[in-house]
């Protein structure tokens, strides 16, 4: 799902937070005076996986996206949240049992973060292997469990599955993307680009598709901030030692203020 953002003065976008509730409390903290009752707010993914604090760092999304609409009296268009790497392999875990090699497709989530995920719901992955050797009854009632776990935390469910693929201002300054994209293929085929597609993307030396940014919150490989040229990278550390950083854009792309916790 493509969202476009519209026309903004000034667009906030948060990079990955990876399960660090506290940080992004602080950070909202110091965002919420800042913050006017026509900017725009997007969150470029990553928010579960690795951090001891998953559940947690969706109750404090889903609170101050309550807290601008209710008390800030924003329209829920202004607040924009979309699917990071993290969000997408927990879906597909929640689905495992259709997997062809569930064990070597589990084995590889764990290895990039989402066991975090899976224990913040009551989730064992000791379990998993026996689960996946008994066939695709007794794994599809593993993940049944799983999901009604997810469901019983209020409005975890529906932000996840309710998150966009990417989002764009109307003029087509900004496209904001959870960790890449691949250069050489139209916006509406990315698809698993959005979280995977880095190769041909970090030697980006032109605008793509007629955007002047492309703008992420996620870079797998630590390559740290870039706030100008047409790939911007937000990713300062969050949940691996650094910081969690927040830029506001101009409706030109500049950058106008930032906020690093």
């Amino acid at each position: 799902m493509l969202v476009s953002i519209g026309e903004a003065k000034q667009i906030w976008a948060v990079a990955a937070v990876f399960g660090q509730a506290r940080t992004l409390q602080r950070l909202h903290a110091e965002l919420e005076p800042r913050l006017t009752a026509a900017d725009r707010l997007v969150y470029l993914g990553n928010y579960m996986g690795y951090g001891a604090a998953v559940v947690e760092t969706l109750d404090e999304l889903l609170a101050f996206r309550r807290h601008l609409i209710e008390r800030r009296d924003w329209q829920p268009e202004q607040f924009v949240a979309l699917r990071g790497a993290q969000e997408e392999m927990w879906v597909k875990l929640l689905q495992i049992q259709w997997a062809m090699q569930p064990a070597e497709t589990f084995a590889w989530m764990m290895a990039h973060g989402v066991e975090a995920t899976l224990r913040a719901y009551g989730g064992n992955p000791a379990e998993a292997g026996a689960k996946f050797r008994a066939g695709v009854v007794v794994t599809t009632r593993w993940t049944t469990e799983l999901r009604e776990r997810f469901i019983r935390h209020p409005g975890h469910y529906d932000f996840v599955h309710g998150l966009a693929s990417a989002a764009y201002t109307a003029d087509q300054t900004l496209l904001f993307v959870n960790a890449g994209l691949d250069p050489g293929k139209p916006l509406d085929v990315q698809n698993d680009l959005f979280w995977w597609g880095t190769a041909g993307f970090e030697g980006l030396a032109q605008p793509y598709a007629g955007f002047r940014h492309v703008v992420r919150g996620y870079d797998a490989e630590r390559g740290g901030v870039r706030l100008d040229g047409p790939v911007i990278s937000l990713d300062a550390g969050c949940g691996f030692g650094g910081h969690l950083l927040a830029v506001c854009f101009a409706a030109d792309g500049s950058v106008v203020d930032q906020i690093r916790i």
